[in-house]
Parts: structure tokens; sequence; C-alpha cells
């Protein structure tokens, strides 16, 4: 049995454990696999053994392992593959994006939306976007914070891009904070989205991305859809170097 697929069964028997827990429906949790930084064999190992949601962070890391898969054959079940971006976007890389992923969960700006919109519709796709919505104080988290402006803004303009498919919100809890203060910020996610949902039944809300390796239990018991998992899974990573 290889490391990857020994981590894939821990995590497996632990989401079931947390899902039991909640007392919820195991089916109602989806895996991101978060495959930043590891190469494009690591990927096709994974979707071997029944994972095909992926995520990355970085718009040009994501451009090369494509290009390597490619030469190499590595991804020959690329069309039954999601690769997600949940990193910050940068609207000037929107174009890259939109062409490159089947998804960005990172949404935080009307100009954004606005550049991804624009590019979805050259490439003939309707884009799925989560928006990444700011619950810590940390300046180094990205998102939009919930009572701003551009919040209320965003909201009301997602209705006519007509290429983007508003899917739900995303969020990181703070780093190394107690498990109430945790599970405190998946709370505040889940309710803000019972609250925009409410607001804007024309937008989807399905998709509530929160929890990570460390605190994706806290997640579940909070109403989590998705969980983001890298080091359970792939393990220690290696962090990238230089800018995006």
């Amino acid at each position: 049995m290889t490391q990857l697929k020994e981590n894939l069964e821990r995590l497996d028997d632990a989401i079931a454990a947390a899902c039991r827990a909640a007392g919820r429906d195991r089916a109602g949790v989806e895996v991101m696999a978060v495959s930043k930084t590891f190469p494009a064999e690591t990927i096709a190992e994974a979707a071997t053994m029944g994972l095909t949601l992926f995520g990355e962070n970085r718009v040009q890391e994501f451009s090369a392992k494509m290009l390597h898969a490619a030469e190499q054959g590595t991804w020959a079940v690329r069309d039954r593959l999601r690769f997600h971006l949940i990193g910050h976007l940068q609207s000037n890389k929107a174009a890259k994006a939109a062409e490159l992923f089947d998804g960005v969960d990172s949404l935080d700006s009307v100009r954004l939306a606005e550049r991804l919109d624009e590019a979805a519709g050259r490439y003939e796709k309707r884009l799925p976007v989560l928006i990444e919505v700011k619950l810590s104080p940390e300046e180094t988290k990205a998102g939009v914070e919930p009572e701003s402006d551009e919040a209320f803004r965003l909201l009301e303009r997602l209705p006519d891009l007509i290429n983007l498919e508003m899917r739900g919100l995303m969020t990181i809890a703070p780093w190394g904070a107690p498990d109430g203060v945790t599970r405190a910020c998946f709370r505040s996610l889940r309710e803000w989205r019972d609250r925009w949902a409410a607001k804007h039944p024309n937008l989807g809300f399905e998709v509530l991305s929160m929890g990570m390796s460390g605190d994706f239990a806290l997640a579940i018991a909070e109403g989590a859809t998705r969980i983001r998992i890298g080091t359970a899974l792939f393990g220690k990573r290696t962090p990238p170097v230089g800018p995006e």
C-alpha cells in the first residue's frame, strides 16, 4: 500500500467519524485534494484512487503542471478531473485562470468577477465560482468582508454575469486558533450563507467550502459541504519559490 493510499483511507475514516458525530450523511461532504506544490504525477496517483476534485493556488504553477502532464501523458483521465483555483487571484490573471481552471473558489471583488465573466465568455464556458469571505482578523487572509459595500455590490452584480455560475462560499479559519474560535468562524460562514441565500434566491449557495487538514471535523460539525485537504493526504509540502 502506498503512503497516499494509506493517508486516504485514514482520512476517509476520520471524515466518516466526523459526519457520524454531527449527525450528517457522509455523502454530503466533498473532498477537495489540495495539490498545490505537488507534481502532476502525484495528482495522477490520487486520481487512480477516486479523487477527482483538486485545488491549486497559483496560476503559473498549474499552467506548468498542465504542460508537463500533456507532454508526458500523465493525466489520461483529465476529462474526469476538476481543478479549482483556491488562492488569491489578481484581476490581471483572470483571463488565464478562466482558461485553465474548472472553477474559481476565491472570488472577492466585482472587478475580478467582471474580468472572469468576460474571459469565460471568450472561452465559451460557464465558470463555477465561490465567493471567498474574510472572517478572520489576520491581515494575510484574503476575501471580501461580509458587511462591506464590496460584498453587497458583488452579490447584486453576479446575476448579470451570465458566464459565471455562483455556487457558494469559501473561508479560511484563523491559523492556530482554539477550537471554539475556529468553529465560530465556520458557523459565521454558514449564517452568512443562509442570510444571503434568502436575500438572493437567484444565486446558488449550495457549496460551503471550509475546513482543512487540521480542522475539517469542526467544519463538518458546522455544515461544510466541501473540505480542502492537502497535508493529511500528500504530506508536508515544500513552499513555492518566487512570486506568482
